[in-house]
C-alpha cells in the first residue's frame, strides 16, 4: 500500500504529547489535561438521522485531541495545530454570531455547555488531530467532541452515560446553531458513545443505541475507506436542500418523519424529486435493520449486498454521489471488495469498502490507477477499525 496515500491515524500517546507541545509553545504553560474525540465512518445508513431513522457508523482510530487549562479572567483563547488563526475573547460570547471561522465549532460546544447548565470557566484550547478535513469523516465533531470531553475533565464532571448524551447534545447544538453546518447527530453521537471493536446501532426514533461486533480480522476483512479528496462540506446547500426535501415528503405524507413511512406510502407522493428522496430514505432504513442482522449471523456477503444497494440509492434516489465517489465505488468491486459505497453527508468525502485482506493492496492499486485514468485527483486511503469513545488522555 503506497505511504504516500495512505492516512495513518498516529499514535495516540504521540499525539496526545505533541498536542501538550503546541499548547505550551502557543501559551507558554502546561495544559491541565488533554482529551480525545474520534472521527467515524458510517457502515451504512446515509441521511437517515435526521428523518428519525436507523444509522450504523463506527468510530476510527484518527482522532482529535484537545488541550485545555482554565483561565480566572473570563477569557477564552483557541488555537490549532492545523490552523494559522486563532480566536480570543470573553466566555460570555461564544454564541451564535460571535464567532467565525474554524474556532465556532469550539466556541459553539463551550455556549452550547453553558446553555445546558455545565460550569464552564475560562480557559485556553489547543486542538490538534488526524481525522482528514472534507473527507465525510466527522472532523468537525471529533474537533466538538475532545473539548466537550475536555471540559467535563477540566470541571471534574464525570463521563458517565448521561453525561455523554447531554454532550452529544450540546455538540449537536453547537454544530447547527453557531457553525451553522446541519447535522443529524450521529456524527457526535459515535464519537461519544462508541464501543471498542464494534459498530454502534443508532434508532434517532427513541435514541437507543446497541453495539453491533465488527469480528473483521477474525473474518480476513477490512474496511477501506477512501477520501477522493473532493471536498464536502455540510454548509454548501446541497445537505439542506436534501433535508428540506425530506421534511416535504413526511408533511405531505401527513407523518411525524419518514421513519414511519412505507414504499406504499412514498408511492403517492406526486413530485417525482421528493418522491426519490423518501424512497431512499424508507429503503435505507431498512438496509441498516438488515446490516445489522447479517452482522450478527456473520454473513459478510449480505453486507456487501447491502452495501452495493446502498450506493445504488444514493446515486440515483437521493442525488448526493459524484463521478469520484462512482469510480471508487465501482472500481473497488471490481477489483475484490465484497461490497462498497459512499458514506457520509455526499457531494464528495469518502467511500467505504468491505475488503478480504488479500485484496486489499489489489483494491488500494485499483482505485489509484481508475482516479489517474479518469484525470482525477489521486485519492487518500484510510483503514477504518473500530476503536473506542472520547475519552480523557490525561
Amino acid at each position: 500500500m503506497s505511504a504516500t496515500s495512505f492516512v495513518h491515524p498516529g499514535v495516540p500517546a504521540e499525539l496526545a504529547d505533541e498536542v501538550r507541545t503546541a499548547f505550551a509553545e502557543a501559551y507558554g504553560a502546561e495544559p491541565t489535561l488533554v482529551a480525545r474525540a474520534p472521527g467515524r465512518v458510517n457502515l451504512i445508513g446515509e441521511h437517515t438521522d435526521y428523518n428519525r431513522g436507523l444509522v450504523l457508523p463506527l468510530a476510527l482510530p484518527h482522532a482529535t485531541y484537545a488541550a485545555v487549562a482554565p483561565r480566572t479572567d473570563g477569557q477564552v483563547r483557541i488555537a490549532s495545530a492545523e490552523q494559522e488563526s486563532a480566536w480570543s475573547g470573553s466566555v460570555d460570547a461564544l454564541g451564535p454570531g460571535e464567532v467565525s471561522g474554524w474556532a465556532t465549532y469550539v466556541a459553539g460546544v463551550l455556549w452550547a455547555m453553558r446553555e445546558d447548565g455545565f460550569d464552564v470557566p475560562g480557559m485556553d484550547v489547543l486542538v490538534h488531530g488526524t481525522v482528514p478535513t472534507g473527507a465525510g469523516l466527522s472532523s468537525s465533531a471529533a474537533l466538538e467532541c475532545s473539548v466537550a470531553v475536555a471540559v467535563c475533565g477540566l470541571t471534574g464532571v464525570e463521563l458517565d452515560d448521561d453525561v455523554r448524551r447531554r454532550l452529544v447534545d450540546a455538540c449537536v447544538r453547537a454544530e447547527t446553531e453557531v457553525a451553522g453546518a446541519p447535522t443529524g447527530g450521529m456524527d457526535q453521537t459515535i464519537s461519544l458513545l462508541a464501543a471498542d471493536g464494534a459498530a454502534l446501532l443508532i434508532d434517532f426514533d427513541d435514541h437507543s443505541t446497541r453495539a453491533v461486533a465488527l469480528p473483521l480480522e477474525q473474518a480476513s476483512l477490512a474496511l477501506l475507506v477512501t477520501d477522493t479528496r473532493v471536498s464536502h462540506a455540510l454548509v454548501d446547500g446541497g445537505y439542506a436542500a436534501r433535508r428540506a426535501d425530506c421534511e416535504q415528503a413526511a408533511a405531505e405524507l401527513g407523518l411525524r418523519s419518514l421513519r414511519q413511512a412505507s414504499l406504499e406510502d412514498v408511492s403517492s407522493i406526486t413530485d417525482e424529486r421528493i418522491r426519490s428522496r423518501a424512497t431512499h430514505v424508507v429503503t435505507e432504513n431498512q438496509r441498516v435493520a438488515a446490516a445489522g442482522d447479517a452482522l450478527a449471523e456473520h454473513d459478510w456477503a449480505a453486507v456487501g449486498t447491502l452495501m452495493r444497494e446502498s450506493h445504488v440509492s444514493m446515486r440515483d434516489d437521493f442525488e448526493i454521489s459524484c463521478d469520484e465517489l462512482d469510480v471508487a465505488v465501482t472500481t473497488a468491486v471490481e477489483a475484490g471488495a465484497i461490497g462498497a459505497r459512499m458514506t457520509g453527508g455526499g457531494f464528495g468525502g469518502s467511500s467505504i469498502a468491505l475488503v478480504p485482506v488479500d485484496r486489499l493492496d489489489a483494491v488500494v492499486q485499483a482505485i489509484d490507477l481508475a482516479f489517474a485514468g479518469a484525470g482525477f485527483r489521486a485519492p487518500q486511503h484510510l483503514r477504518a477499525e473500530p476503536g473506542p469513545a472520547a475519552a480523557l488522555v490525561s
